[in-house]
């Protein structure tokens, strides 16, 4: 057994025992602690915030770029409609079933074990491994908050389970509350500034917008009105009219830009919850995409989000396993996918030049 066919072996292992801990968001500790004993195995120097854990492969080289390793720890949780015991790992030939199996279990360790097998071989740039929390809800308390310690990154690979193809561009989310305002008056009588009716032109307005920079990748930029709260009682005209609406951008624009052109447009308050979710991109031209072409796999966007949403450096969305079994019954991964992931992203990184 060669070095990296004992490295997916023991990867493999580690996973079916991460799956086997509970590691709901905000709650990976037990995880984390797994994940610094095995990197401690091979006498890193492992560094721990919270529950998020990264290893350095050598000391940083400030000659050098650097490339970031992430995956993520926790899972979302099981619905009533398993029908296997989701904390169990169960091994069936070729399919481990367990919660977090595929997302993002798969692609965290076929990561993990790219990072052993590449951590001894000097390369044209400086190696990080990153084990962070709270993906699945989009906390602040994961990668986003321990990337001022890693320094300046200068490409991420983010392992989640896209079946070893690149997602080269990956959609942004921004929540809209949104309020339009009126004045109170009687239903029966003539009276007041209905505001539902002011909210309405509005949402249409959202409904039928187009942005003029459409990705090759993405797409256009999406607009969905999903909620509408308006009125007290059936016989007063409502002075307000609440909605939300859901935005997913593409890489031709950032959140705040997007938003700007949102509140020129509309006749309501415009409040965006957040503008930590961008989107994000890689060229094709990238040395990293053009090593996965000459390797065979093909190129996409992605519409769901990552950790990718809160790094502001360029990085691209690849892992073994695939998206469409995230967060589903019975959740199940193929060890030939993480054994085919590693050897993937070892021919992809090994001498890279960026």
């Amino acid at each position: 057994m060669n070095d990296i066919e004992r490295n997916i072996k023991e990867a493999i292992e580690l996973l079916k025992d991460l799956i086997q801990t509970e590691s709901f968001s905000r709650n990976e500790d037990t995880v984390a602690l797994k994940m610094m004993n095995y990197l401690e195995s091979y006498g890193l120097k492992v560094n721990r915030q919270g529950n998020n854990v990264w290893a350095w492969a050598k000391d940083v080289d400030t000659n050098k770029p650097t490339i970031l390793l992430n995956s993520h720890l926790d899972t979302v949780k099981p619905s009533k409609k398993w029908t296997y015991d989701p904390f169990e790992a169960c091994l069936e030939g070729d399919k481990l079933t367990g919660l977090g199996s595929n997302d993002a279990g798969g692609p965290l360790v076929a990561l993990l074990a790219t990072f052993i097998t590449l951590k001894d071989t000097e390369q044209n740039y400086n190696l990080v491994f990153a084990a962070t929390a709270e993906e699945e809800i989009s906390g602040s308390n994961g990668v986003a908050s321990i990337l001022s310690q890693l320094g300046k990154i200068d490409l991420a690979i983010v392992g989640e389970p896209t079946q070893m193809q690149m997602a080269v561009a990956e959609k942004g989310l921004m929540v809209l509350d949104c309020e339009a305002h009126g004045r109170t008056g009687h239903a029966a009588r003539n009276e007041g500034e209905n505001a539902l009716y002011k909210a309405l032109s509005n949402i249409e307005w959202f409904k039928n917008y187009r942005f003029e920079k459409v990705s090759p990748h993405l797409g256009e930029v999406k607009m969905t009105v999903t909620q509408v709260s308006s009125g007290s009682q059936h016989n007063v005209v409502p002075d307000s009219c609440k909605f939300v609406v859901d935005v997913r951008l593409n890489e031709c624009y950032s959140n705040q830009e997007l938003h700007q052109i949102i509140t020129e447009q509309v006749d309501c308050d415009v409040v965006a919850r957040s503008f930590r979710l961008n989107s994000s991109f890689i060229p094709v031209e990238h040395p990293l995409v053009q090593q996965g072409i000459k390797l065979g796999r093909s190129y996409y966007g992605s519409p769901t989000t990552s950790d990718q949403a809160v790094m502001d450096f360029t990085s691209l969305k690849m892992g073994p396993g695939d998206s469409a079994r995230s967060h589903t019954p019975d959740e199940y991964i193929y060890l030939s996918e993480i054994e085919e992931g590693v050897n993937l992203y070892c021919k992809m990184l090994d001498q890279l030049s960026i």
